[in-house]
């Protein structure tokens, strides 16, 4: 594809998205909250729309269609399992919004170290956010570098895709923040929904002759890639590896959960998460179907990354379908890279900056978590130029890190024993154990990092604060609140 054309459409996207981003400035008011929650005002349907589009990103088209080329249907039971994984933002999501709004969180840490009386809680939590996200976030910047770079033989080169992204995400985080992120979000959300359910339909229909033939061609050519574990990539190990970091992400991970603390009240969060398990059920199943497509019409890869910049180049593909799917996967990486870098720049000014140095004023706060936003993404660059394989992977090792604070937040809403040392103990403990398992490239009993980790986080917990002081007063005080607060809404 030509280059021209491409760099044509990118500047037609990029001048919607900054009308809209400017747009959202209008009555923005100042201060950590407004900046980072949007003044904790987004509607329903804003809010699905930057949950979405944060939360599915260049993984989906770049990244599980890889999976699907890889290892066949069993990529698809894995992703179900994510979404299967929001049963806990049912739960949870309630808990977490009332009580940012009561006590004005900021960040999902900030919460933690309240609720357990210590601010090295949130300090070592938000370093270990850093740590594990910006390999994640370095993934989107990937898939744009690799698709660009695919669509155009090479005309474009793989670090001036990655340099576009880096520099339109921080663009628009910079604008309005959270406002200027939900906003652009929302018509990325669109658009990567849009783009991708019409080029799945032109490609099947232009490439494989219509549905029909194309589950024909899967039965008779590739049965072994539609069972599990197919042609042996989804071992009863690696798929629960892979799955169960996967259905705890939406807990985990900060830069979804802190979404939840946007919403104007309780009907905006219920619409939010209707909203976006549509979204999710249909863009998982066209981002399968997208992997088949690959396998069918695409000769073997040594990188599945390749797959979806392989099938966009092919001329079977008409030139709009692929600039359309192009600007649709650009836009679910740029959403997922911009929001990442708000909730990490918020997590150093934060829960870093703040509990380490005393009586800092809220505008210094501010213009720190701004000028994080631009040195984060310059390591998300750096990171992205070592183009290490397979997308999907590094996804899930960063998910799998995240785990480590999973029972803390269980602890902080259902267990009034829980304290900050068993918190910080599994913090660090499971932490260890996720950097070791994963760059030593060691699996245990045949399970790989995600699972090791979760298990030692839970149990140092426990243990550790069964031997510890709670602290008991704020603990009955948070939870007593929550309880009230529920019952009140008739809420879970």
């Amino acid at each position: 594809m030509n280059a021209t054309t491409i760099w044509v459409v990118l500047v037609v996207y990029i001048a919607i998205g900054t009308i809209i981003a400017l747009i959202s400035r209008r009555g923005m008011g100042e201060g950590l909250t407004e900046y980072f929650l949007a003044n904790r005002g987004v509607s329903g349907l804003i809010a699905a729309g930057t949950y979405s589009a944060t939360s599915y990103s260049a993984f989906m088209t770049i990244g599980l269609a890889g999976l699907v080329y890889k290892g066949g249907v069993g990529a698809l039971g894995f992703e179900l399992l994510y979404l299967s994984g929001m049963l806990l933002v049912v739960f949870f999501g309630p808990r977490i919004w009332l009580a940012g709004k009561k006590y004005g969180y900021i960040t999902p840490y900030e919460m933690l170290a309240d609720r357990f009386k210590s601010k090295h809680i949130a300090i070592i939590s938000a370093i270990v956010a850093l740590l594990f996200l910006v390999p994640y976030a370095a993934v989107q910047l990937m898939g744009v570098g690799y698709l660009m770079e695919g669509l155009t033989g090479g005309s474009i080169a793989f670090m001036t895709g990655v340099i576009f992204a880096t520099v339109l995400a921080v663009f628009w985080a910079l604008i309005a923040g959270m406002r200027s992120v939900a906003w652009t979000d929302t018509l990325m959300a669109i658009l990567m929904l849009v783009a991708t359910l019409l080029c799945l339909f032109a490609v099947v229909n232009n490439g494989l002759g219509g549905y029909v033939n194309m589950f024909a061609t899967l039965e008779k050519d590739l049965a072994a890639y539609m069972t599990v574990p197919g042609p042996g990539y989804f071992t009863f190990g690696t798929f629960l590896s892979m799955s169960l970091p996967w259905f705890f992400f939406s807990l985990a991970t900060p830069h979804v959960t802190q979404r939840l603390y946007i919403n104007k009240n309780m009907k905006s969060m219920q619409t939010m998460l209707k909203a976006f398990l549509a979204f999710g059920a249909i863009y998982t199943m066209a981002a399968v179907l997208w992997g088949f497509s690959a396998k069918i019409l695409v000769p073997p890869l040594q990188n599945p990354d390749m797959a979806t910049p392989t099938l966009l180049s092919m001329p079977m593909v008409p030139t709009w379908v692929a600039v359309l799917l192009m600007v649709g996967i650009v836009a679910a990486c740029i959403s997922t890279i911009d929001s990442i870098l708000l909730c990490l720049s918020s997590l150093v000014s934060k829960d870093i900056y703040s509990n380490l140095v005393s009586n800092v004023s809220e505008r210094s706060q501010l213009i720190l978590g701004q000028v994080c936003i631009i040195i984060l993404a310059v390591a998300f660059m750096l990171f992205a130029s070592l183009k290490l394989d397979l997308i999907g992977v590094l996804s899930v090792a960063s998910s799998a890190g995240l785990l480590v604070t999973v029972p803390t937040i269980f602890g902080a809403f259902f267990w009034k024993r829980g304290t900050a040392a068993g918190a910080i103990s599994s913090i660090v403990l499971g932490a260890c154990l996720s950097l070791y398992m994963q760059y030593a490239g060691v699996t245990f009993l045949g399970l790989g990092a995600g699972i090791w980790t979760l298990v030692l986080s839970t149990v140092v917990f426990v243990v550790v604060s069964l031997l510890t002081q709670p602290p008991t007063e704020k603990a009955e005080e948070f939870i007593g609140y929550l309880d009230k607060a529920l019952a009140e809404k008739n809420a879970i």
